[in-house]
């Protein structure tokens, strides 16, 4: 006996990849309907070696569903997720919209998978900023290990983060420097990404920092512990997926680099490739399309006492977003609902 699974958002980038997930990962499906805004209706998606039509998301009757994915940003989730959860659907929802509420769990399994319990409140689950999560799946068996006291992060993030609208900015800026005639103006970001960097993603904040900084370090304190103190700078760079960080961590206690690399060998979702020789190293091109957050460049910090860097680096569009719903849905399916 399988589960009834709603998408919503079916026709955007994590929509489609939370379709492709779940017949890659074999979820057990019993029937799947796929949901967009009227603009979208009709329009044909693949699960699997089927194709589905999607359907209206504001007529769609949730009830007699077991679980709804949502993709479909924050202002539609306000809308139409509490409807869904109200007929008995368990949303799990990949906008920023309920993740720092204290009645929904914030959940990355690797980390904190028992605190899906809490989904029972509202019938909601929260999917964690993309940033956020591949980090957290790097720190989580460090801090087991030695209790983290402070992390600095930088982040190399892709414009698919910004949707698929950041993605064709990308590519138009980058044939218009090869063609100066069609000049294409910023409009997705703030300035021209193509062979630039941006310090900046989301908006701005008082104290200087960005909505995108302050939600990884409001997010790693919900998922992991709200001791750690963290510190975040993000930057949006002209790559089209895979999110990349370059990690500084302090810890309680010393841990050495090479028992550090043998304990990330041993986590579940990781992978370790660390060799110091050319090319011993992960970048976003290599991690695309894959399940795992990838683990580089594990060496000891000797200007603060008990120091460990590392780069850390994972598909957005999957472990940053749909794999890491998915990973929710089977959590709640084999904790709470238990029909596959």
């Amino acid at each position: 006996m399988g589960y009834k699974i709603v998408v919503c958002g079916a026709t955007g980038n994590v929509g489609r990849e939370m379709l492709n997930i779940l017949a890659e990962r074999q979820f057990p499906v019993d029937e799947i309907a796929a949901l967009a805004s009227r603009r979208s209706l009709g329009t044909e998606v693949s699960f699997g070696d089927k194709t589905l039509t999607t359907k209206d998301l504001a007529t769609f009757d949730f009830s007699g569903w077991d679980i709804a994915l949502f993709a479909i940003g924050s202002s539609a989730t306000k809308e139409f997720a509490p409807k869904a959860a109200a007929a008995g659907c368990v949303v799990i929802d990949n906008s920023s919209l309920y993740r720092y509420d204290p009645d929904v769990p914030l959940i990355v399994p690797e980390v904190n998978a028992d605190a899906v319990m809490g989904y029972s409140k509202k019938n909601i689950i929260a999917n964690p900023n993309c940033s956020t999560a591949q980090m957290v799946v790097a720190l989580k068996p460090l801090h087991d290990r030695a209790k983290i006291k402070r992390v600095v992060v930088s982040t190399y993030q892709s414009t698919s983060g910004a949707g698929k609208e950041g993605m064709d900015e990308l590519w138009d800026q980058t044939k218009a420097v090869y063609n100066p005639v069609n000049e294409v103006e910023p409009k997705k970001f703030t300035k021209q990404i193509a062979f630039n960097v941006i310090p900046h993603i989301d908006v701005f904040m008082e104290d200087g920092s960005t909505k995108e900084e302050w939600k990884m370090v409001a997010e790693t304190k919900k998922i992991l512990d709200p001791a750690v103190k963290i510190t975040a700078t993000c930057v949006r760079v002209p790559v089209f997926v895979g999110h990349s960080e370059a990690l500084n961590i302090e810890f309680e206690e010393f841990l050495d680099e090479d028992e550090a690399r043998d304990i990330l060998r041993e986590a579940p979702g990781i992978m370790v490739i660390d060799k110091r020789e050319d090319g011993g190293y992960v970048t976003p091109i290599e991690c695309v399309g894959d399940y795992a957050t990838f683990i580089s460049r594990i060496r000891t910090d000797s200007t603060v006492e008990n120091g460990l860097n590392l780069w850390c680096v994972s598909d957005n569009l999957r472990k940053g977003a749909a794999l890491n719903a998915v990973q929710i849905a089977e959590v709640l399916g084999q904790k709470v609902l238990k029909k596959g």
